[in-house]
């Protein structure tokens, strides 16, 4: 390990001590006394505040001022972190109330001239593209705080009609353009998924008492995973129809290769089958589904109702 990087690191395994001694640096880093030493003068210079207590039970005491302590970072750590913000510049939309374009201006304006100057030609000649978020989402930050602190959340959800829930958030992720939310309808005890641009309404519910823990969520989530997707099927894949779905799928979909011939495999709920049809005609003639009929059958009926704009 080097010094700097391993300086970052002791600055992040003292963090949280409220006293520390030689034999523990040793010990945790597998350095002799003498860099042990030599490192703790470095650490001070760095902004760990601390002082030595003599005696049988001394030491090196930090002082708890709430100070934050810097950790330093090489041009490489540097420019990933640069890549990551800019990457994420898409998401217009996010949990949290900072954008990422103003989070990176302001990382950018701390750097040295030379050093902004070399990660500014780096991310000029990489780019990267992603699926901006398809329709305005609002209250994502109410939900990620409903997550955190365990809380209800009373919504109009709007995606089939419009109905007024109660759910237990327990989890947010964005995929292909949406942000999704996993959450247990407390009224009628239904896990399930729910698209995040179809909450039209959404304030944190106090009032409304429940018994649920973090680790039922968990349950119930594991649960909903092993039986809500309860029709398997099957579909052949072209060599390019596989290219295709590691561009895009979804977590009930896997893919296996046998023989050197390719299969998308996985399981949907009946609800789902106008979005399974839906994605595997995107796939065009890379795709034959070899089961279930009922997929089959839709899938064909489809393509019927496309040709016959045609006519």
């Amino acid at each position: 390990m080097k010094r700097a990087e391993r300086l970052n690191q002791e600055l992040i395994f003292l963090s949280s001590k409220k006293s520390f001694n030689l034999s523990d640096l040793i010990n945790e880093f597998n350095i002799s006394k003498r860099t042990a030493l030599r490192d703790i003068q470095d650490l001070e210079a760095m902004g760990l505040p601390f002082y030595v207590e003599n005696g049988r039970n001394g030491g090196y005491k930090l002082i708890n001022e709430k100070l934050i302590i810097p950790v330093h970072f090489d041009i490489k750590e540097m420019t990933s972190i640069f890549f990551a913000l800019k990457s994420l510049e898409v998401l217009s939309t996010t949990p949290f109330e900072k954008s990422y374009p103003l989070l990176y201006k302001k990382l950018l304006a701390t750097l040295p001239l030379q050093q902004k100057e070399k990660i500014l030609k780096l991310l000029n000649v990489v780019e990267y593209y992603s699926i901006p978020p398809i329709n305005p989402t609002n209250y994502l930050t109410v939900i990620l705080e409903a997550i955190l602190d365990l809380k209800v959340l009373d919504i109009i959800y709007t995606q089939h009609k419009k109905v007024s829930k109660n759910i237990l958030p327990y989890n947010l992720f964005y995929r292909n353009g949406v942000w999704f939310c996993y959450a247990l309808d407390i009224n009628n005890n239904v896990f399930g998924v729910y698209r995040c641009d179809y909450i039209e309404e959404c304030i944190i519910d106090n009032k409304t008492k429940y018994s649920y823990t973090f680790e039922d969520l968990e349950t119930f989530f594991n649960l909903y995973k092993g039986t809500y997707h309860n029709i398997e099927f099957r579909c052949t894949l072209t060599k390019f129809g596989k290219e295709l779905f590691l561009k895009k799928n979804y977590p009930n979909m896997k893919l296996e290769e046998i023989n050197n011939q390719c299969y998308m495999t996985g399981s949907f709920n009946e609800k789902e089958l106008d979005y399974m049809v839906h994605y595997l005609i995107g796939l065009g003639e890379n795709v034959k589904i070899e089961y279930p009929e009922i997929l089959k059958s839709a899938y064909i009926k489809k393509l019927k109702e496309i040709l016959k704009k045609y006519e």
